[in-house]
């Protein structure tokens, strides 16, 4: 008897260890299997959010081809753009040419995508510098106040008084024609509607409490910009690109069409429309496919802007 109660403590112990041991698995496994069927909710709740809007799922398929085009168009469209045969000039869509040929007889469905990167990467220059200027102009006037937001915004507002269209022309005339030099005029034309959203939303977020904090505690005024006040204002402006994005491409079109854009034999969007114009009576493709591409597009981009605004505010 004595040797068993003398055993007894030991067994105890053992046991007490066992289960120290053994306590951070079963915690762990416990919160897995919490998080489990928290995790399948949540995706089956996104799966259905997708469902019940079919047209902003096909926007982004859309959209994705567009990207594929713009980045690896051979994946497409494997031909050559500038190749043609004179023999199967102006031939209606079919199986062979999927939009058809157009007067030197190439094919107009491969250059409609190898044309994607020349209209899209104009319009991603035309934001790009949309973006940049006009948040440091509404992050300065925002954040500063005073006589620099006065400044700033009756230039904003002299901007905006003057048609974009007509404003990226008389910039066009300056600098010259080019993919380029329209990418940078339409650019210019849309910095007024970002610098007065981001001014906007820079003076809501400048008097909240996380942004006196940062600055009690030290840090200087740049600090306080880069850290706290611009991540907590880009929300609206980063719509207002995925919007800006579809007008550029629009813009970037219709100077391409009025001929300030890339020259012949180049394939880009508009002008590719522009030299469908002359055959339009006995060869609707020409300009019809290619206008229809650069309206898909516009509307997807303006779909998924939506989409993105909705989510934004559903989480404010």
């Amino acid at each position: 008897m004595s040797e068993t109660a003398a055993l007894a403590p030991p067994r105890a112990q053992t046991s007490s260890d066992t289960f120290a041991a053994t306590s951070a698995d079963r915690f762990g496994d416990a919160v897995a299997e919490r998080r489990g069927p928290e995790r399948r909710d949540a995706a089956r709740d996104r799966v259905r959010w997708f469902a019940s809007r079919p047209v902003l799922v096909v926007s982004i398929v859309w959209l994705a081809v567009v990207i594929v085009a713009t980045l690896a168009p051979w994946l497409l469209a494997p031909g050559d753009p500038l190749a043609g045969v004179p023999a199967d000039k102006l031939q209606g869509p079919s199986a062979a040419h999927w939009f058809g040929t157009d007067q030197l007889g190439r094919d107009l469905y491969t250059r409609v995508v190898h044309g994607t990167a020349l209209t899209v990467q104009a319009a991603a220059i035309a934001v790009g510098v949309g973006l940049v200027v006009g948040s440091a102009l509404g992050l300065l006037a925002g954040f500063v106040g005073s006589w620099v937001d006065d400044l700033i915004m009756r230039v904003v507002d002299v901007l905006l008084s003057i048609p974009s269209l007509l404003l990226a022309l008389a910039i066009i005339t300056a600098l010259g024609f080019g993919t380029v030099n329209v990418a940078i005029a339409v650019g210019i034309s849309s910095v007024a509607a970002v610098a007065r959203i981001l001014r906007s939303e820079v003076l809501r977020v400048r008097n909240s409490v996380y942004v006196e904090a940062a600055r009690a505690s030290g840090n200087g005024w740049g600090r306080t910009l880069v850290r706290h006040v611009l991540p907590n204002s880009a929300g609206p402006v980063i719509v207002l690109a995925a919007l800006e994005f579809a007008t550029a491409i629009l813009a970037v079109s219709s100077l391409s069409f009025l001929g300030y854009g890339a020259q012949p034999p180049a394939p880009e969007w508009g002008s590719l429309v522009a030299a469908g114009r002359d055959f339009l009576r006995n060869a609707w493709w020409l300009t019809t496919l290619p206008g229809a591409t650069i309206a898909l597009t516009v509307l997807a981009a303006n779909r998924l802007s939506r989409a993105l605004d909705a989510e934004g505010r559903s989480h404010r």
